[in-house]
């Protein structure tokens, strides 16, 4: 599991140019994946949202344009950095932005009380966590009865696309993000989470034990990410 220090830190260390890279490596797809969860989330129409690994916001600020009706948004992060980057970018000119607060927080131990949220999302955070099961029980534990949890993550793709992805993170990627953030290492460890995180099943299966219901995984883009969405 990942040393919450060294995620910290290699957070830290790419905040002021983490939305560039995303949006350069993963060629706009981003943008895409966050549109498929706000629409999943809107389904449910929850008042109460809590983000988790928010990092810069995008999240957070996706879910608040994309449901008027959330009565409060709460992203939360452990690395303040990037905490500091989501602030800068909650201006009044944003939807909702005044319904959009920014908090640090380890999902490890989340300092909120129990049952505060009708919905939790969690977007490329999952895999550093240095205990998932720890963080889902969590997760669990701040949402209401029949809340639900959404977590959009890298995953295993199909097959036959193998062989194409992973030379794409191995090879080009760690070059292109050195470039762009001049910390070729930290996304070197974004291609070694990656490869060794769980498939959907075995996914889905961990949030099941973590005292979810009704888990339901969708692979997205040729299986390289999934959104996974459970009842509390």
């Amino acid at each position: 599991m990942p040393d919450p220090v060294a995620v910290n830190s290699m957070f830290a260390r790419i905040a002021r140019r983490y939305d560039l890279a995303n949006r350069l490596l993963s060629g706009g797809m981003d943008v895409w994946w966050r549109r498929v969860l706000v629409r999943r989330v809107a389904r449910q129409t929850p008042a109460d949202l809590l983000d988790l690994a928010t990092g810069s916001g995008d999240v957070a600020f996706a879910l608040g344009a994309g449901i008027p009706g959330a009565r409060r948004i709460l992203g939360m992060d452990f690395c303040q950095p990037m905490l500091d980057e989501a602030v800068k970018k909650n201006t009044g000119d944003r939807p909702a932005s005044a319904r959009i607060t920014f908090r640090q927080g380890d999902a490890l131990a989340l300092p909120l009380p129990d049952a505060d949220f009708d919905a939790v999302t969690i977007s490329f955070g999952l895999r550093n966590l240095a205990d998932r099961d720890r963080g889902l029980r969590e997760m669990r534990r701040v949402l209401r009865p029949g809340g639900r949890l959404y977590v959009l993550e890298f995953s295993q793709p199909y097959p036959w696309f193998r062989p194409i992805y992973f030379f794409y993170l191995r090879h080009i990627l760690p070059r292109v993000a050195g470039w762009l953030t001049g910390d070729r290492a930290a996304y070197g460890y974004l291609n070694d989470t990656i490869e060794q995180f769980p498939d959907r099943p075995a996914l889905a299966a961990e949030i099941a034990r973590a005292g979810f219901k009704r888990v339901d995984a969708t692979g997205l883009t040729f299986g390289i990410v999934a959104l996974h969405i459970a009842e509390a």
